[in-house]
């Protein structure tokens, strides 16, 4: 059987580390760190996401400031709004929920948010950053599900050096700042998507596979090498029986399960991990503007 990665434990762990650090923070300081979230309408899914951020920013001790606006806000209220928590010193951390209505500009929106203040670390600074450090600098601002990503591989104490890696997918969000974080383990990175031939013959040779194409059960035990680590990234919603439904990631779990040697699941793989790592971030950004270097 192989190492079923908890996301809920290692992100608990992450958590844990945090509530320390942050109390540790509020006495140096006497102040904690920030957390200002943005949300535009009522999506359902968007609200299950900011309800959970939320909570698990307060468990550790970050203060949060909620701004949930009506789904008809403009472009320009938007911003404005920014701005004022990019000025805010009580603010470290911002993030706006996606996605944002059709109307609304997200790249102008979250490119209006302060490198520094960026806690999904989208920010193109950010992103550059990123690319051209030698080492994965953990005073960076790095997007959350990549890194929670990382924290899973590395929770298996192995050697990542050398490792053959295939990440399936070039979002900005996952697929793009994932192989670079995987580069700079030291391993030989292959991106592949939606567009490349021979794609199952290229995962076949992976040692890691991050799933992040968002297709759900895509992967099947035909594209996984014997003894590979496989990060799903995917939560997709498909429907079972009658008006049931259920989330699966892109990997078919109980078609490939019995050759791996370590996987995530879906739900309470890769989710929990992004959460922790976004209050990760907010907590970097309380740090870098006390000027603070543990």
């Amino acid at each position: 059987m192989p190492d079923i990665l908890d996301g809920k434990k290692i992100a608990q762990k992450l958590k844990d580390q945090l509530k320390i650090e942050i109390e540790n923070l509020k006495i140096k300081f006497n102040r904690v760190p920030g957390l200002a979230v943005i949300q535009l309408g009522n999506v359902a899914a968007s609200s299950v996401y900011v309800k959970a951020k939320t909570k698990a920013a307060k468990e550790v001790g970050i203060n949060v400031f909620d701004h949930h606006l009506e789904e008809a806000t403009n472009q320009n209220d938007l911003i404005n709004l920014i701005n004022q928590l990019n000025k805010n010193e009580d603010v470290n951390g911002i993030l706006v929920q996606l996605p944002l209505p059709k109307s609304i500009n997200e790249e102008m929106v979250l490119n209006s948010i302060l490198p520094g203040k960026d806690a999904d670390g989208f920010h193109p600074l950010n992103i550059g950053k990123l690319s051209i450090s030698q080492k994965n600098d953990e005073s960076l601002m790095i997007p959350c599900t990549p890194y929670g990503c990382l924290l899973l591989l590395r929770e298996l104490n192995i050697n990542l050096v050398g490792k053959n890696a295939v990440v399936i997918g070039r979002s900005n969000i996952v697929g793009k700042p994932m192989a670079q974080l995987l580069l700079k383990e030291s391993c030989t990175v292959t991106t592949v998507h939606s567009k490349t031939i021979n794609i199952e013959n290229i995962c076949k040779n992976a040692d890691i596979l991050i799933a992040a194409i968002g297709k759900p059960e895509f992967v099947k035990k035909e594209w996984v090498k014997e003894g590979a680590i496989i990060i799903d990234v995917g939560i997709n919603r498909i429907k079972t029986n009658g008006d049931k439904s259920k989330l699966v990631g892109d990997v078919m779990f109980s078609d490939v399960e019995h050759r791996v040697k370590a996987i995530s699941p879906v739900p309470g793989g890769v989710g929990p991990m992004t959460i922790a790592c976004l209050l990760r971030n907010t907590t970097i950004a309380f740090k870098n503007v006390n000027k603070y270097l543990k």
